[in-house]
């Protein structure tokens, strides 16, 4: 897949050997993992409250839309526990060969072929959440606004089910405007969640964007 300004067409630049271009591709794998570190750090981010910081291998995160697997091998490089889910083949694929070189056998890594969805995952089982470059995609196809909030409110409620007391998402995507990205952000908030977002340059239409968001919880 060449380098383009454009995003990706989901799935079809992920599938066959667009999985394969995808995940021999040096720039993506550097973009993404830089975008990783942004993430962990975000999840600490005082503005999201106290946390009493653990250690990594206590934490188990949940790599929403894991694609090759360049966040999650990240991820376990810092110690964490990560599941990644992701729901094409081909690219979880290519996260499964990038699973078996890793030797690190004090962290579990498993990977979930799943849509996110409907996430097969226990209630309160996840302490937190990343998604780079992925979150978008959960509502390509949805061609309505009444479609893409009922869409984002089904999963935002999902992903507050998995979460522990206190869990914490970050979200890294590209919005098209500032309206999509307020009704991103607002199925979090409507969904009992605090939360805000980052954009590098606050003054662009879209580009990248970080939802840093901290489960309420609710006796």
């Amino acid at each position: 897949m060449t380098r383009k300004k454009k995003l990706p067409r989901f799935p079809n630049d992920y599938l066959g050997t667009k999985a394969n271009e995808y995940n021999n591709q040096i720039w993506m794998e550097r973009n993404q993992k830089q975008t990783t570190r942004r993430c962990i750090n975000f999840l600490f981010d005082p503005c999201l409250g106290d946390i009493h910081h653990k250690q990594d291998s206590e934490y188990l995160i949940l790599d929403l839309g894991c694609g090759t697997g360049f966040s999650s091998e990240l991820l376990i490089e810092y110690g964490f526990n990560v599941i990644g889910i992701d729901l094409l083949p081909d690219m979880l694929l290519k996260a499964n060969n990038r699973k078996k070189g890793i030797m690190d056998k004090k962290t579990i890594f498993e990977l979930v072929l799943g849509n996110i969805n409907n996430l097969p995952l226990r209630i309160n089982s996840i302490d937190f959440i990343i998604s780079v470059s992925a979150y978008n995609f959960i509502i390509y196809n949805k061609k309505n606004n009444h479609e893409k909030i009922k869409l984002l409110n089904k999963t935002a409620s999902q992903l507050n089910r998995i979460l522990k007391k206190n869990g914490r998402i970050v979200i890294e995507f590209y919005p098209y405007d500032q309206y999509e990205l307020e009704i991103f952000l607002n199925s979090f908030k409507i969904n009992n969640f605090n939360g805000f977002y980052i954009k590098d340059n606050p003054k662009q239409k879209g580009g990248q964007t970080f939802l840093l968001l901290t489960k309420i919880w609710q006796k």
